[in-house]
């Protein structure tokens, strides 16, 4: 019983440690997609001063909020 709860832990541990490099990566997608997608938007107001409205690109961080805040999910 004790060695099966030696190997539940080891694998805890392993599953913590994944998740967190998991998150790590999510949360440097999400910046990265935030920077392109800052571009694309000033690219597109450059291109087209006068269609604007036409051209809105919306924030695609509206609908997911599980990266918005990355330290809040359960460990």
């Amino acid at each position: 019983m004790e060695r099966l709860n030696s190997n539940l832990y080891l694998q805890n541990c392993y599953i913590m440690k994944e998740n967190e490099r998991l998150r790590k990566r999510a949360q440097l997608l999400n910046q990265e997609n935030q920077a392109l997608l800052s571009e694309l938007k000033q690219k597109l107001s450059k291109a087209n001063p006068k269609n604007n409205a036409a051209n809105t690109i919306h924030d695609l961080n509206l609908s997911s909020s599980s990266t918005a805040n990355p330290s809040s999910s359960r460990n």
